[in-house]
């Protein structure tokens, strides 16, 4: 008989851990590696209304998240602006929200190797895993171990500092119900003050290569996430003969907001799919149906244009609405011949009309909590 090999899942986070759970739940063996398991860091841990509807056990899971309805913008003036939010995020502790999911793929028999994966060799169905303690084999491999994916280099060309952002940030003892971010005028980032269930999580973020991480520390008083240009996700692969990735891994991240937990999840979830209906290559047509259209849009507005200038200039006083109309209409025209030829998706819909330009460019805008909060202090 022929002996059937399990799939391995290498990278124990959101992506991975949810990855391994479907599999599992779908009757397949998964094998999920991870040295770390269930760790806390600052950046991470905060999920959109779109993730807490798409994924009900996350909204059940509120005991453990900090559920945020109210935000504050500040301006590189130091000019605040607050408002509540339409719909709630949840802010979870990274250590807690990947415990919640590993825990979820424990239980439907997937098998846990806390190991380091140092080699991977092989070839499509019979894949060699070596750790410091063992040699694993496996039939597919599921790549799900984050932005420095030790081993994306071996299947893809490694990630240009181009399409990454670097941020550094803190754990701060305390209690606050505002999330505060605040724009940097000389960075194209943000600061960002995140409450969490027993503390707050501060922390600042900016293009690679745009300034060091020292630097970083120094403004705000460290961890690395994909921000795709357009055309890298134009050329982007994600899977191959044997072989897949999800989450950061793939580069699945919002450029302008730096949000990812939504993308690693819901890839995490097509992937599966694909593997249980034994078609691989329709995890592929699916990202490029549902969700690399969105990302692209992202990332050619954060190429086109800041809208994070645009709404400092509101904050700071030094925009007029009476001429803002008129700005929107020179920076979107081409935003809106792309909507207009059902190019555009947002919510994975096409655009259809675009009744005034505050119409999408709000949903845009919303999204571009690409700015920065106040020092820790101010939490």
């Amino acid at each position: 008989m022929t002996e059937q090999l399990p799939i391995a899942v290498v990278g124990g986070g959101p992506a991975g851990a949810f990855a391994g759970e479907l599999l599992a739940a779908g009757g397949k063996d998964v094998l999920l590696f991870d040295e770390k398991l269930a760790w806390e860091k600052p950046c991470g841990g905060g999920l959109t209304h779109k993730a807490l509807i798409q994924y009900p056990f996350l909204g059940e899971a509120r005991a453990e998240s900090k559920v945020i309805v109210n935000c504050e913008l500040v301006s590189p003036a130091g000019r605040r602006a607050r408002f509540g939010l339409r719909h709630p995020l949840a802010i979870f502790s990274r250590f807690t929200l990947n415990g919640l999911l590993l825990e979820r793929a424990l239980r439907t028999g997937v098998e846990l190797r806390k190991e380091r994966v140092i080699r991977i060799s092989g070839t499509d169905g019979d894949w060699h895993l070596t750790t410091p303690n063992a040699e694993y084999r496996a039939t597919y491999l599921v790549l799900a171990a984050g932005a420095r994916n030790l081993f994306r280099g071996q299947f893809l060309s490694p990630i240009s500092p181009d399409d990454l952002m670097v941020t550094a940030g803190y754990f701060i003892p305390g209690h606050s119900s505002l999330v505060q971010i605040q724009f940097l005028k000389e960075i194209t980032g943000y600061i960002w003050v995140f409450p969490r269930p027993d503390h707050v999580s501060a922390g600042i973020v900016a293009k690679m290569g745009e300034t060091s991480t020292a630097e970083l520390r120094r403004r705000l008083e460290q961890c690395i996430l994909p921000a795709f240009r357009s055309q890298t996700l134009d050329e982007m692969e994600v899977c191959g003969d044997g072989w897949t990735m999800i989450g950061d891994s793939a580069g699945l991240v919002d450029p302008i907001t730096g949000e990812g937990l939504y993308y690693a999840l819901r890839s995490a979830e097509l992937c599966a799919e694909a593997l249980l209906a034994e078609q691989p290559g329709q995890y592929r047509a699916r990202l490029q149906e549902e969700i690399l259209p969105e990302l692209k849009l992202a990332a050619r507005i954060s190429q086109r244009f800041y809208i994070r200038d645009l709404m400092s200039d509101l904050f700071a006083g030094s925009q007029g609405y009476r001429d803002l109309r008129s700005r929107l209409l020179h920076i979107v025209p081409g935003l809106m011949l792309e909507s207009l030829t059902g190019n555009l998706r947002f919510q994975g819909k096409p655009v259809e009309s675009l009744q005034s330009p505050l119409v999408e460019t709000r949903h845009a805008a919303s999204l571009t909590l690409t700015t920065t909060p106040p020092s820790p202090s101010s939490s």
